[in-house]
């Protein structure tokens, strides 16, 4: 299986997601949100494809980093690779964080045509969903952009059958760079 991807692997982030993270940028995103930063991984036919095989090795080799990121583009629009992913990193102990122009109500609907969405979320600790919105950008906010878009524990939210956000607390970020993650 190939995955389209905008750049090689990113190590060492600490931007994307609670700890020191491995960031994957897949290519192709329809949302066209207004201001994007990102806008190169927007086109389908931009970037290079990579074989998913090759990614999970680059994974298995992985040191010092306490989970994967998937950004972009959009990794949904790509959700067979990146399930596959997402299912070995945590398989090696990896967390896994995901951004997306989806809400998680819209990747339930989704997930209602095609299951795989809803396999995905189940390897997925947190969910930043949601477009950027330019007029709701606000820099205080914790890993996003915009005040629409949400930090979304994704097992407690399975479990629960709600959406369960994080909670922007003090402590919070030892809690969550630890590699398998655990809920305050």
């Amino acid at each position: 299986m190939k995955i389209r991807l905008a750049a090689p692997l990113q190590s060492d982030s600490v931007v994307d997601g609670f700890g020191i993270r491995t960031v994957i940028w897949t290519q192709g995103c329809s949302h066209n949100c207004p201001f994007c930063q990102n806008p190169s991984t927007h086109d389908f036919q931009g970037g290079k494809d990579f074989s998913v095989d090759d990614i999970k090795e680059e994974l298995d080799h992985l040191q010092n980093q306490d989970g994967i990121t998937l950004s972009g583009g959009d990794p949904l629009f790509q959700i067979e690779a990146v399930t596959e992913i997402a299912s070995h990193a945590k398989k090696i102990g990896l967390n896994v964080w995901c951004y997306t122009g989806f809400t998680y109500e819209e990747i339930l609907k989704m997930a209602e045509k095609k299951p795989i969405y809803l396999e995905f979320l189940k390897y997925v600790d947190v969910l930043v969903d949601g477009k950027y919105i330019h007029e709701l950008q606000n820099l205080n906010l914790l890993f996003r952009g915009s005040s629409n878009q949400r930090l979304i524990n994704v097992k407690e939210t399975l479990k629960n059958n709600e959406i369960v956000l994080i909670p922007e607390s003090d402590g919070i970020m030892e809690e969550f760079s630890k590699k398998e993650v655990t809920f305050i």
